[in-house]
């Protein structure tokens, strides 16, 4: 394990982190609710950009298993990962010229912001086992998101001072102050890469001779992936579980804080409550990387999951500013956690010479994975008029998720991983 190497790569967890932090969870939906589409029905407006996250995983998860084909077969997951990070700094940039009735504007620039972060994590997820043993896997996957944590929760807090004392900053207004909050996720998440642009290699392979464009092949290696993972028994069930249950946990992170301001929670308290989220989620991230060690990734899983099993019942009756807070404490504990070990524990069942390959498939059940929630958030809260049976429609994604996952065998999916890399070698 390379120090400089691991430093840079969390560091991009830091700077990408403020794009959803500020923009996909906590400063874009209260401005899209009250600013963008302020001149809309507040349940549609709801189920709008629940619809508009939807359709941009959706984007993204049709392209991710190409992408991380292409990727595997040319080396060059580091160039594709800097032009949709560039897309997600632009679009982050171009959401301070959004004003009152621009929601469709606001949800395009959120559909390429999204595209990007997303896109960008597949490669960036990739290159976690190559700088990462399969022993230091779960820590270091633990420490991106603590880093992530502080970096997001950092721009987040000073946002939030922007928006609540725009004098301080010599701005004019809150509303001047939010668009500008914007466009410094853009600039946080570019200042930010620049170590992992800088120091982190790409491991060198040999790479069979080229048929046909990258395009071409990326179909063909998507339909050879296809047929491959079904090789993997348990790294196939782990993926079903994990489109389930993450499902869940994407759907809160994006809704959480829209969800609050259709139920009359003001937008100061709504942003700051996940603020203290960004900061509890910071030990709690260190803390689930330890129990792996001692319990067992999979039953530091568990923990996490069931505790969101609770924090969507007691979301359904949340009624008061103090409510959100406890949850969002709630959320902290958990929520790093849950996304570091799952990604640690498919890494360790992953073949290392189909690192990129099935990162993609890693890839396109995250995104996948959070289509459904916030499309199913939309339609249950317009069909009954009432978000809080959106909320309330999350709970079956977490059974389903720790259902599946007690069927997944971990031990046994890292000899099948190993067994495959020593064939091929």
């Amino acid at each position: 394990m390379k120090k400089k190497e691991v430093y840079s790569w969390t560091m991009y967890d830091w700077a990408n982190s403020a794009f959803a932090t500020t923009i996909m969870a906590a400063v874009l939906p209260v401005f899209y609710y009250d600013v963008a589409a302020k001149n809309i029905d507040k349940t549609t407006a709801t189920a709008y950009w629940g619809y508009s996250q939807s359709i941009a995983v959706l984007l993204v998860a049709l392209l991710a298993p190409i992408l991380g084909a292409i990727a595997d077969h040319s080396g060059s997951k580091k160039k594709f990962l800097r032009f949709f990070a560039y897309m997600g700094m632009l679009a982050s940039v171009l959401l301070a010229f959004v004003g009152e009735g621009d929601y469709i504007l606001a949800s395009v620039l959120l559909i390429f912001g999204t595209i990007g972060f997303s896109g960008g994590n597949a490669f960036y997820d990739a290159f976690l086992p190559e700088i990462a043993s399969r022993d230091e896997i779960d820590r270091i996957s633990a420490r991106g998101y603590a880093f992530g944590y502080i970096g997001g929760g950092l721009l987040l807090l000073i946002n939030l001072m922007m928006i609540m004392n725009p004098s301080w900053f010599f701005l004019p207004n809150s509303l001047v102050a939010t668009q500008i909050s914007f466009a410094s996720v853009g600039v946080w998440w570019f200042v930010f890469s620049l170590p992992f642009f800088k120091n982190i290699k790409e491991r060198k392979q040999d790479q069979p001779e080229i048929n046909g464009s990258y395009v071409t092949i990326g179909f063909k290696r998507l339909k050879t992936t296809f047929k491959e993972i079904n090789q993997f028994k348990q790294l196939l069930l782990f993926l079903v579980a994990f489109w389930l249950f993450n499902d869940g946990i994407s759907t809160i992170i994006k809704m959480a804080t829209i969800y609050g301001r259709d139920i009359g929670i003001g937008s100061n308290d709504l942003i700051a409550a996940l603020l203290i989220t960004q900061f509890v989620g910071i030990p709690f991230a260190f803390l689930f990387g330890y129990l792996a060690k001692k319990i067992q990734a999979k039953r530091a899983l568990y923990i996490a999951l069931w505790t969101y099993v609770v924090i969507v019942m007691l979301g359904y009756f949340m009624e008061t500013a103090a409510h959100f807070y406890a949850l969002a404490v709630m959320v902290g504990f958990v929520q790093g956690g849950a996304q570091a070990l799952s990604r640690s524990i498919f890494g360790s069942m992953v073949p290392d010479n189909k690192r990129a390959e099935f990162f993609g498939f890693y890839g396109i059940s995250a995104k996948f994975s959070a289509i459904f929630g916030p499309f199913v958030f939309g339609i249950v809260g317009q069909l009954t008029g009432s978000s809080r049976m959106g909320i309330a429609s999350l709970i079956i994604f977490f059974l389903l998720g720790i259902f599946f996952l007690s069927r997944v065998d971990i031990d046994k999916g890292k000899k099948e991983a190993q067994l495959n890399t020593d064939v091929t070698m």
